[in-house]
């Protein structure tokens, strides 16, 4: 783990760092520095005038520092005089508390004083599109069925095969990449990690994918629903917990044997209630997980070309059953299906962490367990609440849920509800076509 970024700069030819933090809305912002000017940042930070990206700080604010977190540097495989390297923002000498990477960090180590140490891995999809961005880049892919489809990912191998070989290279474990259930889309796994190790690698990931893509002349894109009538872009969460962090996890403490399992899932008791606390919090944790205008163009679908929607429009769990918003493919561990592309990296892991440890400390029940197609009989179900069907309603329920704003931040809370009530001003006040071919006759 590297603690001195002017020996990595000297060791492996770094001529410059970018120094990287993510924005309430999961924009990645960076400074070019030097490998000459790196030891002092590494001590000050370097300097941001936070009003100018999406935080909630005016002009007048002093400078915000993002401080180079020298364990999370990434030496760029496709530009190796470059590294990246993950920022903590600092204001007046004090973690800068709405910060994404701050809230995570904070509930990590809450998390950890009370014995737990949350695993996760992310399945990261996404389309490539033409430049323009307004049509998908292979015009041979036209499947009405088109996951898994070998000659459509082969013609994309170049791309896949480049993001896959410096996954590998960084020693993160790639194990599968497919073509996806939409036209143009694509999947690609690596081993679960730390939250923080994860949230990190999740915010490299969308940048060395962009990256890549521009590169061979397309356009990669994370959004939610970037094609109408086709599959969007999920990011699906497989979440257990440990009784430590990294090589120093033994047990998996979610793994169910005998006694306390939820019948034949296998998650034991701390296992439900964290699970309990997700089910708790679900409609609430939507403004987090699912956090723009076109992410409930995902989850509220109407069904895809394909003929699923792959998304959850309902608070239900199962076992290994891909039509509820929680499953439990097999023991000490269940899947989020809810997070679509566009969610920050940080703050899914922090509400994930957040939501787990207000079921832990309640002894939260998940409720009844449904095995049905949700897709096919879901209105049968009695007693689940509905997802939200727009970001306003996610917004209203995460400000009702006093407890996960406050296990979030307070600070972080009001940041994140006052831009985002912005943002969805701002949306409600754009003038559609829709609005012209509906109602310039009545």
């Amino acid at each position: 783990m590297t603690s001195d970024l002017a020996k990595f700069a000297k060791d492996k030819g770094v001529k410059y760092f970018m120094i990287s933090y993510t924005d309430l809305f999961g924009g990645q912002r960076a400074k070019l520095v030097p490998a000459e000017a790196i030891a002092d940042m590494q001590e000050d930070g370097a300097g941001f005038a936070g009003f100018a990206t999406w935080l909630d700080l005016t002009p007048a604010h002093p400078d915000m520092l993002a401080v180079p977190d020298p364990a999370s540097v990434i030496q760029l495989p496709w530009q190796r005089d470059v590294a990246w390297v993950a920022a903590n923002c600092v204001m007046d000498g004090k973690d800068l508390p709405q910060a994404p990477r701050n809230v995570l960090r904070r509930l990590i180590a809450e998390a950890a004083a009370e014995g737990m140490h949350v695993k996760t891995g992310i399945e990261a999809e996404f389309f490539l599109l033409t430049p323009e961005g307004d049509q998908i880049s292979d015009p041979f892919d036209t499947s009405g069925k088109p996951c898994y489809d070998q000659q459509a990912v082969m013609r994309r191998y170049d791309v896949v095969r480049e993001i896959c070989d410096y996954m590998l290279e960084l020693g993160w474990e790639p194990y599968q990449n497919d073509h996806e259930d939409a036209n143009g889309q694509f999947e690609m796994n690596w081993k679960y990690d730390d939250a923080l190790d994860t949230a990190d690698k999740h915010s490299f990931f969308k940048f060395m994918t962009k990256s890549v893509a521009e590169k061979h002349g397309f356009r990669a894109t994370f959004m939610p629903k970037p094609i109408e009538g086709m599959t969007g872009n999920g990011c699906h969460a497989h979440i257990s917990v440990w009784d430590g962090p990294g090589k120093q996890a033994k047990t998996n403490v979610f793994a169910g044997k005998g006694e306390g399992q939820t019948g034949e899932v296998g998650l034991s008791e701390r296992g439900k209630h964290f699970l309990g606390g997700i089910m708790k919090h679900a409609s609430a944790l939507a403004a987090i997980t699912n956090p723009t205008v076109n992410s409930y163009k995902r989850i509220n679908a109407p069904r895809t070309i394909s003929g699923a929607t792959w998304a959850p429009n309902s608070v239900t769990w199962t076992g290994n059953n891909r039509t509820h918003m929680v499953r439990v493919p097999g023991p000490g561990r269940f899947e989020l299906r809810l997070p679509d592309g566009a969610v920050n990296p940080y703050l899914l892991q922090a509400v994930i962490i957040a939501a787990g440890l207000s079921g832990i400390r309640s002894k939260a029940d998940p409720g009844k367990r449904h095995d049905i197609d949700m897709y096919a009989d879901g209105h049968k179900v009695r007693g689940a609440p509905k997802l939200p069907l727009n970001m306003l309603d996610a917004l209203r329920e995460y400000d009702k849920d006093k407890e996960l704003k406050a296990t979030m931040g307070e600070d972080f809370s009001a940041a994140y509800l006052k831009l985002k009530r912005q943002e969805w001003n701002s949306f409600v006040s754009h003038f559609t076509k829709w609005e012209r071919d509906n109602t310039l006759d009545i």
